[in-house]
């Protein structure tokens, strides 16, 4: 069953590859591992300081340093999955491998090793080692997309299952850590808590990695890594090149990491808190409130996915985007002119308040979407221009520069934060809310995305990878693959 042949597609005159949906579907199971792991490591802030005496500044540039070395690693993994080529596949051992030292480093830090004495270096070291795992199993799914399908109408129908899943499992997963593990460990971040938290992240990593690396085993083999030119070792100028020659790289770097650093910053427990546990004054109500959210959002991605699969993904990452800005705008003026507090409390405010939630998680959704087919796009605008298909050093030189213009996400909300009055200590639920501290909520939880949505128009200005050149595009690919297919059977036959 698992072995099957992928399916074929004939659409604008292409022979298109299509993935199964049971394919699509086991492969975003890797959300199961990135996403827990993403809500858990914004805990790292609590680790550090509960487990190991850190300041609150201090871990601002511990996790900022670490982050740059995660950029800088990313090129390293491209190198490795460049030259892994084993009867298992590649994708499969890059992803159970980096799952294990993942895995591995997240129990020392926030369990094994927590609260036992140990310090800066250890947490610091422990940390390093998961960037490492991270590093290894993210640049390989990041590879799985522009895998499973060219057709650039199933391309934006993948992207709303990756969304759907990148929605669900930290929404469940938000439900299992604050409204039934926080109040068994008495409402607070403390070492108990922290360490039920990542066993259950381990435990949810390791099915979502064997649920995707049977979903990938049909495609990860040694043909589906050809390009339309003669393979050579990857070396250091072609990711070089790959930066300097591919203009659709260069707008997107700009427009995700803008997006990415105010993402970042807003996804730190200590942000979440303040907005939800200080202002609103409900930890367990903001989760609900998200899963009441869920179906609209869902639904929003679909309808996002169907307007990229008609007008392409470029398209769609503008509208969405202009969108996203209108819904921020109106939720930040909102939160100005009534009480938070009544949000938590059911009525006309509560009303308003969900319907624009609903609104903006999914405008997010369809930009989301429409970012996991466009990230395709460029990799297949790679193999026409250069003849080489190398989804990992186009991924990994987008996340070099991404990570390094982002790294300073964990930096602004800890530096944020210190400059509220919490140098030695983290906001907890419960706190006073001052006007210094909802001013500083508001422009973090608000502001920067508006500023990074503003960042993404100007991008895709100079972007013209457009749905028209997509196709054009693909046919130059599927012509060039079976000239040089037919000149190597020309050659064998000599």
């Amino acid at each position: 069953m698992f072995k099957k042949k992928p399916s074929q597609s004939e659409i604008d005159g292409v022979q298109y590859r299509r993935a199964k949906l049971w394919q699509i579907i086991f492969c975003c199971c890797n959300s199961l591992l990135g996403s827990t792991v993403y809500m858990l490591i914004g805990m790292a802030s609590y680790s550090a300081s509960i487990g190991y005496g850190i300041a609150t500044a201090s871990i601002g540039i511990i996790l900022t340093a670490t982050r740059i070395l995660d950029a800088i690693t990313d090129p390293m993994v491209a190198f490795l999955y460049d030259r892994i080529n084993t009867r298992f596949g590649k994708i499969r051992i890059l992803m159970i491998g980096g799952f294990l030292i993942e895995a591995l480093a997240l129990w020392l830090m926030f369990d094994a090793m927590s609260s036992k004495g140990f310090g800066f270096l250890t947490f610091t070291l422990l940390y390093v080692i998961y960037i490492i795992g991270m590093t290894i199993n993210n640049m390989t799914v990041q590879t799985i997309n522009p895998i499973l399908t060219n057709d650039p109408k199933q391309r934006p129908t993948l992207g709303v299952w990756n969304t759907i899943f990148n929605y669900l499992v930290p929404m469940a997963f938000n439900i299992v850590l604050n409204v039934i593990l926080l109040p068994r460990f008495g409402g607070t971040y403390n070492q108990s808590f922290l360490t039920a938290a990542v066993r259950v992240v381990i435990l949810v990593g390791a099915l979502g990695t064997i649920l995707a690396s049977i979903g990938i085993s049909a495609y990860d083999k040694p043909e589906t890594f050809e390009g339309t030119k003669k393979n050579e070792p990857l070396k250091v100028k072609d990711m070089i090149e790959v930066l300097k020659g591919n203009r659709p790289l260069q707008c997107y770097i700009a427009s995700a990491a803008s997006d990415k650093i105010a993402q970042q910053v807003g996804s730190q427990s200590i942000v979440s808190t303040m907005l939800f546990g200080i202002i609103i004054g409900n930890m367990g109500l903001s989760t609900i409130l998200g899963v009441i959210a869920m179906l609209p959002s869902i639904i929003f991605a679909a309808f996002g996915a169907k307007y990229a699969g008609k007008h392409g993904s470029k398209k769609g990452i503008v509208v969405w985007s202009a969108i996203c800005i209108v819904i921020a705008i109106i939720m930040l003026i909102y939160f100005i002119v009534i009480d938070p507090t009544k949000i938590a409390a059911f009525g006309p405010i509560m009303i308003i308040y969900v319907i624009l939630t609903l609104a903006f998680n999914g405008a997010k959704m369809c930009v989301s979407t429409c970012n996991v087919a466009f990230v395709s796009d460029v990799i297949d605008y790679e193999l026409d221009r250069s003849g080489k298909f190398v989804p990992a050093v186009v991924t990994g030189t987008y996340s070099l520069l991404d990570k390094l213009i982002s790294s300073c996400g964990a930096l602004i909300a800890s530096g944020a934060v210190a400059l509220l009055g919490y140098t030695a200590t983290v906001p907890q639920p419960g706190d006073a809310c001052t006007m210094a501290l909802f001013s500083m909520t508001m422009f973090l939880y608000f502001g920067l995305p508006i500023i990074g949505w503003i960042i993404t128009l100007i991008a895709m200005r100079f972007c013209d990878l457009d749905k028209e050149k997509m196709v054009a595009l693909q046919k130059r690919i599927a012509e060039k693959k079976a000239a040089a297919k037919a000149e190597i059977i020309a050659e064998n036959l000599k």
